[in-house]
């Protein structure tokens, strides 16, 4: 199938871009690498009236390497950051999970802002900002505004984003170099979605230890306080996590998201400074 007609735009600013949304009243569309939107728009399950190309506005490409946290504009691709042609907060987080997203012709196009917009739940950098505490940069009508990563997503393919905003860039604390983490998606072929995603950071000099089960129905269920998980990993000590992801108790879903934590928390035991 192919989309029904529509606009196209490419404006020369992010504000431009703004304005161009919020005259579209609704029926306007982001789009950056259209690898999620295009699809979607060929299936006519989305049917703009206008698409917004933000891909070049040199606000969304901007790159900042502060004392304290990297930013990153919303155009990133996921090539560029498995490549490091950008900062890597995250102590190798990052470019080790932009390497495992679809195939490599997906990762040139496909974007930060992209991805975290389209807010599928089975997708990798909602739950990896979520897991660094990332802060979802935002710009609107009314100015800029802020959004911390674990709370953008409200629902599948639902955020705080409004219709006439868009995300300009996305701001990751640095971690510290004690920090160690872990990352495990399990899909059954190169490319799928995933159907559990488990990542564990464990970060002393900041006092962090924190986990997110993910790839459920809705938002990462960002666990703040998972020293016990880390510590000394037991079956029944994930239970109550899964469950409040919303995973019913003994279904298929349950084991495989079991299965994916357990394996996160293993190979955070074999990384050096490991507690296990």
């Amino acid at each position: 199938m192919k989309s029904i007609a529509f606009d196209y735009q490419l404006p020369p600013t992010a504000a431009d871009a703004v304005r161009l949304l919020k005259a579209g009243d609704g029926m306007g569309k982001v789009v950056a690498g259209s690898q999620s939107l295009g699809p979607m728009m060929n299936l006519r399950l989305v049917q703009p009236e206008q698409l917004v190309d933000v891909r070049r506005l040199p606000e969304l490409n901007q790159v900042q390497d502060l004392a304290d946290s990297v930013v990153l504009g919303a155009a990133t691709t996921h090539a560029a950051i498995e490549d490091g042609r950008v900062p890597d907060a995250s102590a190798g987080l990052m470019p080790f999970v932009a390497r495992g997203i679809a195939y490599r012709a997906v990762r040139n196009r496909g974007t930060l802002g992209g991805s975290l917009a389209h807010a599928d739940p089975a997708a990798d950098w909602v739950n990896v900002m979520a897991l660094l505490d990332a802060d979802i940069m935002l710009l609107g009508p009314e100015g800029e505004r802020t959004v911390k990563a674990d709370g953008f997503m409200l629902g599948a393919f639902t955020t705080h984003l409004a219709e006439d905003e868009l995300i300009c860039a996305v701001r990751i604390p640095k971690v510290s170099s004690q920090a160690r983490w872990s990352y495990y998606k399990f899909n059954r072929k190169t490319g799928e979605f995933a159907e559990a995603i488990a990542a564990f950071m464990d970060d002393p000099v900041r006092g962090v230890r924190r986990a997110i089960i993910g790839a459920v129905d809705g938002p990462p269920l960002v666990i703040e306080q998972a020293g016990g998980l880390i510590d000394g990993w037991d079956d029944e000590l994930a239970k109550p996590w899964l469950l409040a992801a919303g995973i019913e108790a003994d279904s298929y879903e349950y084991h495989t998201h079991l299965v994916a934590l357990r394996r996160a928390a293993q190979q955070l035991s074999r990384l050096p400074g490991a507690s296990l």
